[in-house]
């Protein structure tokens, strides 16, 4: 048994079975003991001596294992799984005196653990064999399975076709039934059958091969697509599914056994699988096999999608069934009708039509109810609509004036003190801890928290986080990168870390000293900027003098308020303590003084710094006094216009063109303020340079300038754009906090809202809509400008029209419809003078002319093209809408400035 041992702990693998089997039972099991507290102890091991040991360990527990329950958990274990190449052969040799029913309970229960992967699957199925048991079929297992067949497939060159591997499979007809109840289907299944659905060496092909050939049930396939389809998922697994189901071509009757199912496809599945649902249901109805109550019931959910093609589709198919039946409108019609309120005005007008043509005589109780619905329509249909129905039309009350719908303006929030006791204080020092957040609200509470309790108890403070975070691996390890690691903490780690001493003196004198915050991109000089603020803190959480941090915000935004600082600044100059470079440097760009109001105190403030007397409440009331932005952003000018534009065509790493606005030196920042915050003071052209901060969020960016507002936004222009040149997702999260922070809302803020509108991802795209309304909210939208970055974004192929269309029916759905068009009035004229229209501007035109309808023309003056455009005549959308939208222009708004409620 020592041998055994010995030959674990040198990492010894080849020699264990050898060593293992010729001891007996007893011996087996003190060797288990001492193989548990080896592997116990190998948790607080540096991975490198861990992973010396890891395979011997797992083959030599899985042989002294006596029950197969054991002996599953011990080779399931995260902690000796972490290998590059599974040594299963060798546990299959330790496991060689084993009986067949043994083998298979294991294989069993191996399979059925949720962490089972592929490199499972072969030592699980290895046992099968040698068990002659029964073959698993959870999902784990199943998937493994899969992945297995395709590496057969791809493996080498000249390997056999996917359907001769198939054949050659003696589980192929239990396996197949259970792929299609898995979760999540794996990559090496969907991918040909996504790229190439009708080739022959392809999973869906295959299977089709494979039901041809009677190795599988063809009900049963069928029956599993169809379930599948029902059931919905990943987009990528439900074409593949549908894929499988087209390539079996069902036959009449197999269709017409299934129509429920269809109606619950074209009802709720994704595009692709409502459109082949529908063609089914079409099929259905030309040979009579779908009664008139299905086709309304599936009609009824189908004409409230938002796909408009599907919803074409659907009213075809109704206009049909009324021609084949004209008695099936007291059924159909109300189920048409719904139409009337769908957005775009082509289905309403095809709805109409359709009602118009099969609408019962006057008197009739169900035209009665097809009026009701009329009023859905928009009021572009309202002549047509009065002419169907007549004089049950003329009793509507007549339109209320419009009124304008914002939100209401963000209210500043006053963040709540440091708690006050050490129990408040670790309970939100802990969630920090463990969740690495960076939010201001809670952040900045506890870094001033720590410095507080720490000036005033640090014992106490100490002993009651080490017992909090007892469970923190850095707490007991003593390896040598235990203080590198935590060195490289961004979040208040590493302050509690230096309060606990774990990390040395002479490194927080290191860390103070050497970090500059120079970095590629704004996201590295912020973080470096909170870096050096997060030394500076854990050096006076070290030496406990400070009382307090200056720079702990009052507002949710980041900002503090004038008047506090001077008064910290007070305290400071009573004790006698000397501000700490960093948290001076941050109090300094989160002074609000952006409005009448706050400038009234900004500059109170600045007269009562001044009588301070003191170095830094001299800096403070020069800083009021000047009130200017960190860095000032250039003039972004339009191409026709003098001086020439001073926008930057920066063109990305990804071979993307991207419209970016520069920055101008600030000589203050670089001479007054400490080295880490010199990056800001800096003169910055937009470059290619990559940036690797992509998917972060951190609250602290923001606060870092909350007053700075429009040099933010031309930092972050960078990372904003790539939601819409490089359809990045989350990219645009920065643009509603970017609106609510200080100072003016200029050309950055603006051409950062732009992109975000024409985004990839409609979330990005939700973000902007926020952003938009809340600048509006705050009379801080310049609607022109907003407008012509637009087109200038369209006009270089950054943003597609049909997006930013999309942005634009979302933000005047809330009832900014008046925003929304003083914003595509300034867009459209540059693309009216297209000759060739882009792509998507109908769907600008029909937002615009829906807004017009709904407020009225919001300027006297003709939209430029816009005539010549109508002129153009014929029965396009683009044409069509362009009309819409000139008939208001031309009529003139229904409401007089009087009439509109502020």
């Amino acid at each position: 048994m020592k041998e055994l041992l010995t030959a674990v702990r040198e990492g010894r693998k080849e020699d264990v079975p050898a060593l293992l089997l010729p001891l007996d039972r007893a011996e087996r099991r003190s060797a288990l003991a001492e193989l548990k507290t080896m592997r116990k102890k190998s948790r607080s091991w540096e991975w490198r001596e861990r992973d010396r040991i890891q395979k011997a360990l797992l083959i030599a527990g899985a042989g002294c294992h006596s029950g197969a329950a054991g002996c599953a958990t011990w080779i399931g274990g995260r902690e000796l799984r972490d290998w590059t190449r599974s040594p299963y052969p060798l546990v299959l040799d330790v496991l060689a005196d084993r009986d067949p029913a043994w083998l298979g309970d294991l294989a069993h229960r191996l399979a059925a653990r949720p962490t089972a992967t592929r490199i499972d699957y072969e030592f699980v199925s290895e046992l099968v064999k040698r068990a002659q048991c029964s073959v698993p079929t959870t999902e784990g297992f199943v998937v493994g399975w899969a992945e297995r067949v395709s590496t057969l497939q791809w493996r080498r060159k000249g390997a056999p076709p996917l359907i001769d591997i198939l054949r050659a499979d003696p589980h192929l007809a239990v396996m197949v039934p259970r792929l299609f109840e898995t979760t999540e289907l794996p990559p090496q299944v969907i991918w040909y059958g996504d790229q190439e659905p009708e080739s022959a060496d392809n999973w869906p092909s295959a299977l089709a091969t494979s039901v041809d050939e009677g190795l599988l049930g063809r009900s049963v396939l069928v029956n599993c697509c169809v379930t599948r389809l029902l059931r919905g998922g990943k987009p990528g697994d439900l074409r593949f599914f549908l894929t499988v189901l087209r390539r079996l071509a069902l036959t009449e009757q197999e269709e017409a056994e299934r129509v429920a199912d269809w109606i619950g496809m074209a009802a709720d599945g994704i595009s692709t699988v409502a459109g082949h649902a529908q063609d089914v249901l079409a099929r259905l109805d030309e040979r009579g096999g779908l009664s008139v109550r299905e086709l309304a019931d599936v009609s009824g959910s189908v004409l409230f999608r938002t796909e408009k093609k599907l919803v074409r589709a659907q009213l075809v198919l109704l206009g049909k069934a009324l021609r084949r039946d004209a008695s099936a409108a007291e059924e159909l019609l109300p189920v048409v009708a719904e139409a009337f309120g769908h957005e775009d005005i082509g289905i309403q007008e095809r709805a109409l039509k359709l009602v118009a043509r099969y609408a019962p005589p006057v008197g009739d109780p169900l035209r009665e109810e097809l009026a009701m619905s009329a009023e859905l329509l928009g009021p572009v249909h309202q002549a047509a609509a009065a002419e169907v129905f007549g004089d049950l039309l003329d009793a509507r009350p007549p339109a209320e004036p419009y009124e304008e719908i914002l939100p209401p303006v963000p209210a500043p929030r006053r963040l709540e003190p440091a708690p006050e006791t050490t129990a408040e204080l670790v309970e939100e020092v802990v969630a920090l801890v463990r969740s690495g957040s960076r939010e201001p609200a809670t952040f900045e509470r506890a870094l001033d928290g720590l410095v507080r309790h720490a000036h005033t108890d640090r014992p106490a403070l100490a002993d009651a986080l080490r017992d909090a975070l007892a469970d923190r691996w850095w707490l007991d390890d003593t390896s040598s990168h235990v203080e590198r690691t935590l060195s490289l903490n961004t979040g208040i780690e590493l302050v509690v870390a230096v309060l606990l001493e774990r990390v040395s003196v002479r490194a927080v004198h290191d860390g103070r000293a050497g970090w500059t915050g120079t970095g590629t991109c704004v996201h590295a000089a912020l973080d470096g900027i909170l870096r050096a603020r997060l030394w500076e803190a854990a050096y006076s959480v070290l030496i406990g003098r400070s009382p307090f941090l200056l720079a702990t915000p009052t507002w949710h935004t980041g900002s503090l308020d004038p008047a506090v600082l001077v008064e910290r600044l007070r305290t400071y100059q009573q004790l006698g303590v000397e501000p700490g470079e960093a948290d001076f440097a941050q109090a300094l760009l989160r002074v609000r003084r952006s409005g009448r109001r706050e400038a009234a105190e900004a500059a109170d403030a600045a007269d009562a710094a001044t009588l301070l007397g003191t170095a830094q409440g001299d800096r403070l009331a020069a800083w009021l006094h000047a009130d200017e932005p960190v860095a000032p952003v250039q003039q972004h000018h339009l191409e026709n216009e003098q001086p020439p534009s001073r926008s930057w065509l920066q063109r990305s790493a990804a071979g993307t063109r991207r419209v970016l606005l520069a920055t101008e030196e600030s000589r203050g920042i670089q001479k007054e303020f400490p080295r880490s915050f010199h990056w800001l003071g800096r003169p910055h052209v937009p470059d290619g340079h990559r940036c690797y901060h992509w998917g972060e969020e951190p609250g602290s960016w923001l606060a870092t300038l909350p007053e700075d507002g429009e040099t933010m936004a031309a930092w972050m222009l960078p990372a904003v754009a790539t939601c819409a040149t490089e359809e990045l997702r989350g990219a645009a999260w920065p643009l509603p906090r970017l609106a609510g922070l200080g100072g003016p809302a200029a050309a950055a803020i603006h051409l950062a809202v732009a992109y975000g509108l024409g985004a990839r991802h409609p979330e990005d795209r939700l973000s902007a809509v926020d952003a938009l309304l809340v600048l509006a909210a705050q009379d801080r939208l310049d609607a022109a400008l907003l407008g012509r970055e637009l087109a200038i974004l369209v006009d270089r192929e950054l943003v597609k029209p049909n997006r930013v269309a999309e942005s634009a029916r979302t933000a005047a759905a809330t009832g900014a419809y008046r925003t929304v068009l003083t914003v595509l009035t300034a867009a459209l004229p540059p693309l009216l003078a297209y000759e060739q229209a882009p792509r998507g501007l109908s769907d600008l035109l029909s937002v615009a002319a829906e807004c017009a309808e709904r407020c009225g023309a919001v300027a006297a003056e003709p939209i430029p093209g816009l005539t010549a455009l109508t002129a153009r005549g014929g029965s396009s959308q683009l044409v069509r809408h362009a009309a819409r939208l000139q008939a208001v222009w031309e009529k003139g708004s229904e409401t007089t400035a009087d009439d509109i409620v502020p």
